[in-house]
């Protein structure tokens, strides 16, 4: 069986779970996991019982897939995603996102949690992707191109939709949060970057910095999906303060604005 088939069987196993198919789908960062626990009449697929599906294996990815309820709206949550420098491929990583878009998922919310380097930023806020820069080192798109998933050549002029950031925009102000926004710059890993690397990135328009996101944007441009993207600036990047960073801090700030969080996905699913 080839890739497309794979994905197809995958998606034909969470259609036969569920009551709904859901048309919007949110994909929740390191720490940001929680939210799938506020979903009501949930179904949750562990990722090893979905055909295919990779499992993620980092700190702070729980690894399932959860359909449910917010507002009376059917909503897909994947709680973990798998990366790159698991050793994966890009074809690999994405897989979860072609699975929704074969399901009939319209609108797809990337999280993250992501090193500031807009030293205007504070830790714990969060960030509206504007737009991305991808220095992962590859695309999802290399290889042969299968029409049924899209074109050879997608147009990436607005990855990000304007409409939902205005849309995240309405969200921020109904709970009192207004929401700065930004370039999200997406690299390999999973070092984190240099002082001099953050200086660079600084210089070509990054405002954030991490290893997710990127690839997912662009395979769900290439099927015509509509993305949102949010970071959660956990930390500030290296050189912008005088410590080292640590991946238990990126943890405990995620669980800090964890409300702020939830509350912001509520309001946007609301509006969308």
């Amino acid at each position: 069986m080839g890739y497309y088939e794979d994905v197809k069987e995958a998606a034909d196993y969470v259609r036969g779970r569920i009551q709904t198919v859901p048309d919007l789908a949110i994909v929740l960062g390191s720490g940001l996991g929680d939210f799938a626990g506020t979903l009501g009449d949930a179904v949750s697929m562990p990722y090893g019982d979905i055909p295919h599906w990779p499992a993620s294996k980092v700190v702070g990815h729980e690894g399932r897939l959860v359909v449910g309820t917010v507002g009376g709206r059917t909503i897909a949550a994947l709680s973990g995603r798998c990366h790159t420098y698991e050793g994966h491929d890009l074809k690999t990583v994405t897989f979860a996102v072609r699975v929704l878009g074969l399901l009939g998922v319209k609108m797809l919310v990337l999280t993250n949690a992501a090193g500031g380097i807009n030293t205007g930023f504070s830790q714990g806020a969060l960030m509206v992707i504007d737009d991305h820069i991808n220095l992962i080192g590859s695309n999802p798109l290399v290889g042969p191109n299968d029409e049924r998933f899209g074109v050879r050549f997608p147009d990436m002029s607005e990855v990000y939709s304007k409409r939902l950031r205005g849309i995240a925009d309405e969200a921020g102000r109904a709970i009192g949060m207004p929401l700065p926004h930004g370039v999200y710059v997406g690299l390999l890993g999973p070092s984190y970057e240099t002082p001099a690397e953050i200086r660079f990135l600084r210089t070509i328009g990054a405002d954030a910095v991490g290893m997710s996101t990127v690839p997912e944007a662009i395979a769900a441009r290439h099927m015509g999906i509509e993305v949102l993207g949010i970071s959660c600036i956990t930390n500030m990047a290296a050189g912008v303060l005088p410590e080292p960073l640590d991946h238990n801090e990126v943890m405990e700030t995620a669980k800090r604005v964890r409300g702020q969080f939830i509350g912001l996905l509520k309001e946007v699913i609301a509006r969308a």
